[in-house]
């Protein structure tokens, strides 16, 4: 199988090729535009690697060039800017998603795997969330993955492009040297020795899933007829302060913790249903979060030279 992986010189592109070069009988090509992603991530993997952003068609067809499958994660995911910035969020993720459902139709390429997000979708709700919630986004971000799952599942049935949208939960784990999500950001900030800062009370709740078992839902994915949305993640939601509790052990640091209020636009408490993932793909997650977090924190403290930490 021919794969290609729109962002995949980011933290969950380098972690599913790594994967996926390890399983074998993969061609991947990676389109990046190297904003938050550089090739240095997937140096040591086995791709073809071309410059481009999304939203520049002739690019995306060099890329889809002899393709069978795309695993779409190129996208503008920070919540909190995308407030600030919503044009340019919708413009990145909806209209460069876009660009890529056209060129798969004019190319007749008929299977994507598209990244999308559970908690951000579906706002503020009771949890566990599902994917049969009314979505009710929270931020522009959350909107813009929603436009995406709809135009995924207008292609679907329009053109006969078999569509699904994985709705990832908290990823972290090792490659995640450029990420601003809470468990990179907190282990960069304690090797620099600095005061973490937390926005609310600390007992806000997650759903954290290793960047390995998500690679493992994603490769399940391509290799199915699944379409529509699925959420993954572990089923379990972990409140930030046990998160700090645990990077303070495994660290054998005490750093200091600011709590200030929380920001618009972020949900509080969070975590999915993976039935649907579990009956459809057969995924099973087996990385608990002590030990994912014991493993980012290693990979971190022997990279900290190259990462300038």
């Amino acid at each position: 199988m021919k794969i290609l992986v729109t962002g995949g010189a980011g933290f969950v592109g380098s972690n599913l090729i790594a994967r996926l070069n390890a399983l074998g009988g993969h061609d991947i090509v990676v389109l990046d535009s190297e904003v938050l992603g550089s090739r240095e991530a997937i140096a040591d993997c086995d791709v073809a690697f071309i410059k481009g952003d999304i939203r520049d068609s002739d690019a995306v067809e060099r890329a889809l060039d002899g393709v069978d499958a795309v695993v779409h994660l190129a996208a503008d995911t920070r919540v909190i800017p995308s407030i600030s910035e919503p044009k340019f969020n919708f413009d990145v993720n909806v209209g460069g998603s876009l660009v890529v459902l056209e060129a798969m139709r004019r190319l007749g390429v008929n299977r994507i795997v598209n990244a999308s997000t559970g908690g951000a979708i579906i706002g503020e709700a009771v949890p566990p969330v599902h994917e049969g919630m009314i979505p009710s986004p929270a931020s522009p971000y959350g909107a813009s993955k929603l436009a995406v799952e709809g135009y995924c599942s207008a292609y679907s049935a329009s053109y006969g492009i078999k569509a699904a949208s994985l709705r990832f939960s908290n990823v972290y784990g090792p490659r995640s040297w450029h990420k601003g999500s809470v468990v990179a950001h907190f282990i960069k900030q304690i090797l620099k020795g600095e005061t973490l800062i937390v926005y609310g009370d600390g007992e806000q709740t997650r759903d954290y899933v290793h960047a390995q078992d998500l690679s493992d839902g994603i490769v399940a994915a391509l290799k199915s007829e699944a379409t529509g949305p699925i959420q993954l993640g572990t089923g379990i939601g972990t409140p930030l302060n046990a998160i700090i509790a645990m990077l303070r052990e495994i660290s054998g640091r005490d750093f200091a913790v600011d709590y200030q209020p929380y920001r618009d636009g972020e949900i509080v408490h969070t975590w999915c249903d993976i039935g649907h993932a579990r009956e459809t793909l057969g995924y099973d997650p087996q990385i608990a979060v002590r030990d994912g977090l014991e493993e980012s924190w290693r990979w971190f403290v022997d990279n900290r030279e190259r990462l300038a930490l």
